[in-house]
């Protein structure tokens, strides 16, 4: 279930916080995709992506979590430690994200802490239409997407589905690709359900 999430201005951080059904190693290894990390987010409509060199990326994007939604363009550095990894952005107003890793009992627990210090505080009040609102909501995709990968990551189809088709669709290319597959299996099972019925009435 999703814990929640706070936000610390005097030290200009946000933080969301859930349990996982994965063990830590396993979502070390996931945490460690940044750009599937990125992608799950909804509100992030990608113009580009690319590796610049080991651990540095460029990303260009569309961030929709503030109307009107405002262009984020910044250079990656990604840094991985046994706990966790980070995320540092070299332009915009968030300087890091960090993504914590506890075990527990059940599973493992993820702490995100967004970090907002790549600018000085006075430039920050005047840039306010260009933070990213986004964590909360890009918290709850992360744990639906670790639910459902824990329950399909050993079939083949699936981790295609995700990493090829899936995952470089913009959010709203996701949803009208989700109906369409509903609708498909719904048609599949329409004309099962005919052809049965033929055949036990002429069969």
């Amino acid at each position: 279930m999703f814990d929640g999430a706070g936000l610390q201005e005097r030290e200009d951080k946000a933080w969301a916080e859930f349990k996982t059904p994965v063990d830590e190693t396993l979502l070390l290894e996931f945490c460690r995709d940044t750009e599937r990390l990125l992608r799950i987010n909804p509100y992030l409509v990608f113009e580009k992506w690319e590796k610049t060199a080991a651990r540095r990326y460029r990303m260009e994007v569309v961030n929709h979590s503030q109307i009107p939604a405002f262009k984020i363009a910044t250079d990656l550095e990604v840094y991985t430690h046994p706990t966790g990894v980070e995320i540092h952005y070299h332009q915009g107003l968030k300087s890091c994200t960090r993504f914590s890793i506890e075990a527990i009992p059940e599973g493992s627990r993820l702490i995100i802490t967004e970090v907002f210090e790549g600018v000085a505080e006075a430039e920050r009040l005047t840039r306010l239409h260009e933070a990213d609102k986004s964590l909360t909501k890009w918290a709850e995709e992360i744990q639906v997407y670790l639910v459902h990968w824990k329950r399909w990551a050993w079939f083949a189809p699936w981790r295609y589905y995700k990493q090829h088709i899936w995952q470089p669709l913009t959010p709203a290319g996701r949803r009208v690709t989700y109906m369409l597959l509903w609708i498909s299996v719904v048609e599949i099972a329409l004309v099962g359900l005919g052809a049965a019925i033929y055949f036990v009435e002429y069969g």
